[in-house]
């Protein structure tokens, strides 16, 4: 990965990367449910419909679930590594401070954990692949482009704001769909691409509601950032067609949740995700600058109160 352009750019002496607690905050933890939680709702759909018990079964499920946390933490570091370069994060931003604009790392040191954390995608995905077949390698190839294009390059996605349209796909049908693919073919049962899509609609719908989700805290994060990312010339829906359409758009997601949630599980538990969605709803509507990071960390909990409401319902 080489920088845009040279710069004299030099870590802050007196902030330097001080071990574990430095790099948890550089990850992004709290941004890490929306890969974990749509893996959690595919492993639940597994678990009613065929189990996945034993080791093959365990063993998959645990390296499906470090693939999809690497796979976003690899995002986190690509868009934080090309959003500085950018000159997207400053000093002092509205959101969550960022290691390099704050001079707490130097650019060869993310650069190294990104090379990590792409290691890291290529053993698990490699035995996921050997697992699952051409589909799931197809899938995690996908996957690791989609990080790369999110922010890298000079056409990337979340700059020309048709980001949300990847992060409902691979931040919830596919992970959710792929997870419970997996377990079909970890425990020995084969089964067919086009079979599964056709008889397996519930992987589909239930990560479909991730996938909303996952597009809200996205349209947090862009409606925070609004003016900076105006002036950067990062053209997400916000900066398009401003922040009330940016809201009513949110509105729509949160109202197809339950709909999406109904076709996977008909009357449920699960319908009720569209209290903690309407909830974080208001809590955006009347959120001002730092607000919407609790709003962010807000959308995190929904999705985790959707696998519980999942586990409730099957």
């Amino acid at each position: 990965m080489k920088p845009l352009k040279s710069q004299n750019y030099q870590p802050n002496k007196q902030q330097q990367p001080n071990g574990f607690l430095l790099w948890l905050k550089i990850i992004r933890p709290q941004t890490l449910f929306a890969s974990l939680c749509p893996v959690l709702v595919g492993l639940l759909v597994a678990g009613k419909n065929i189990g996945y018990s034993g080791i093959n079964g365990h063993t998959t499920a645990l390296l499906t679930v470090i693939c999809a946390l690497s796979l976003q933490i690899l995002s986190n570091l690509i868009n934080d590594y090309y959003d500085f370069r950018r000159g997207t994060d400053k000093k002092g931003r509205v959101g969550f401070s960022r290691a390099l604009a704050e001079g707490q790392v130097t650019e060869q040191q993310m650069r190294t954990a990104c090379y990590i954390t792409l290691g890291i995608i290529l053993v698990t995905g490699a035995v996921l692949s050997y697992i699952g077949g051409w589909v799931i390698l197809a899938i995690g190839v996908s996957a690791i482009i989609f990080a790369w294009l999110y922010t890298a390059t000079n056409h990337s996605l979340s700059y020309l704001g048709i980001a949300d349209i990847f992060v409902f796909i691979y931040y919830g049908v596919i992970a959710t769909a792929g997870t419970v693919f997996l377990q079909y073919k970890a425990v020995g049962i084969s089964v067919t691409t086009s079979t599964f899509l056709v008889q397996h609609t519930t992987a589909l719908y239930a990560g479909s509601v991730c996938g909303l989700i996952s597009m809200c805290v996205l349209a947090i994060n862009n409606i925070r950032d609004i003016d900076g990312d105006r002036e950067a010339g990062k053209r997400t829906f916000p900066v398009r067609f401003g922040k009330t359409a940016a809201l009513v758009m949110m509105g729509v997601i949160v109202a197809l949740m339950p709909l999406f949630a109904w076709l996977a599980f008909s009357f449920s538990w699960a319908v009720l995700v569209i209290v903690p969605a309407a909830y974080l709803y208001y809590k955006v509507l009347k959120a001002k600058g730092a607000e919407y990071n609790q709003c962010l960390m807000l959308a995190g909990l929904v999705n985790l109160c959707f696998v519980i409401l999942v586990w409730m319902s099957i």
